[in-house]
């Protein structure tokens, strides 16, 4: 059998402990299309699927796109439309979105342009949903259809509208029952929550969709993810609670160059904090503005990132998976040179996608103490 076709076979195997479940987690990616200094966001974006038919031979299970506007660092405001791209030239992959962020849609149109894209690729399609805004006020602002007030804070409602149409389950007396009749079926998407918060984790459970947390944004979130498989009602798609973990990471041959390459990412978010929007730095340029304005070691919030070699990374992502009990880990890496985040993703599925169908290899290795540093 082809190595690439294997890998696919077998999936992930991050590791086999029972304490996180009866089956190992399985591993994807989360891809926000970076814009490089120095390239364009044209590039970014094709870099984006470059990455997308790499993880597929790799193995990884799914590949989400986010939604990000108005931001010169990130060059996602429109995952349908990646999603279509990255679906047509994969095979094997899941695709979806990570996510849509509803608050500035209509419910019936992303529900009709996901069932459209569920139709042209049945059983490979996710729908991602998240509350938050994608981008700072004002280009929030801008994307409303209605500008004479502030959009509602009507979320749930959105959000149980939008899964009637999914469902089919909006009521009887419903004045848009009748557009139940989505233009994919008889395939639908798979609805995901996202979220970083304890509000996110309840929506999800009382919904009965599965979770996806982001680790990268709030790594407090064991505590909420075991809130929702707590109050976790089933529904008719999902009869238990479901997690999955987005973590941040970035793998190089050894620490030392991982660590290098994570200073555009410190130095990114650094500025970003200060209400700085630059696009990913050189390493270089990284590494000289560090040097003068050395990142807080305290920080509102806190982000972390698992940064080493493929045996740092690998533990680093058993323990993320084990403290939150997720059956999934997403991948998030952001690094300026596009060829380096294609060596991580491939040094990660090396280390955690069996080949054979074992499980990892033992390893003598003394693990590092810090993988998981703060950004």
């Amino acid at each position: 059998m082809h190595l690439a076709a294997a890998r696919l076979t077998l999936r992930s195997t991050l590791v086999t402990d029972s304490s996180i479940s009866s089956h190992a987690p399985l591993l994807s990616v989360l891809d926000q299309s970076p814009v490089s200094d120095g390239s364009t966001g044209a590039a970014a974006l094709r870099n984006t699927i470059d990455l997308a038919r790499l993880t597929d031979s790799l193995g990884y299970h799914r590949y989400w796109v986010a939604e990000h506007h108005g931001s010169p660092m990130l060059a996602g405001p429109s995952p349908e439309v990646l999603i279509s791209a990255i679906a047509s030239v994969t095979e094997n992959v899941r695709v979806g979105s990570g996510g849509v962020m509803l608050p500035h849609y209509s419910p019936l149109k992303v529900a009709e342009n996901f069932s459209v894209l569920a139709g042209l690729f049945p059983n490979r399609i996710d729908l991602g949903l998240g509350r938050a805004a994608g981008t700072d006020s004002k280009t929030a602002f801008a994307l409303q259809r209605d500008r004479r007030q502030a959009m509602p804070d009507d979320f749930p409602q959105q959000l149980a509208e939008l899964i009637g149409y999914l469902d089919d389950t909006l009521p009887a007396e419903h004045p848009f029952r009748r557009l139940a009749a989505l233009p994919g079926l008889p395939e639908r998407p798979e609805p995901w929550l996202l979220g970083s918060s304890h509000q996110s984790a309840i929506w999800a459970a009382e919904l009965g969709l599965p979770y996806a947390f982001a680790d990268f944004i709030n790594p407090a979130g064991a505590e909420i993810a075991a809130l929702y498989r707590d109050r976790f009602t089933p529904s008719a798609q999902l009869s238990e609670p479901r997690v999955m973990v987005a973590v941040s990471a970035i793998c190089a041959e050894s620490d030392k160059e991982a660590q290098r390459l994570a200073s555009s990412m410190r130095m990114a978010i650094t500025l970003l904090r200060a209400g700085s929007f630059i696009a990913v730095p050189s390493v270089e340029t990284a590494l000289e503005f560090l040097a003068h304005h050395p990142a807080p070691q305290s920080l509102p919030i806190g982000r972390r990132a698992i940064v080493g070699d493929a045996t740092v990374v690998r533990r680093g992502l058993e323990d993320v998976a084990r403290e939150y009990g997720a059956g999934e880990v997403m991948v998030v890496t952001i690094t300026h040179d596009h060829a380096a985040r294609r060596r991580s993703y491939e040094l990660i599925a090396d280390a955690c996608i069996s080949v054979t169908g074992d499980s990892y290899p033992s390893s003598s290795r003394h693990y590092s103490p810090n993988p998981m540093a703060p950004l």
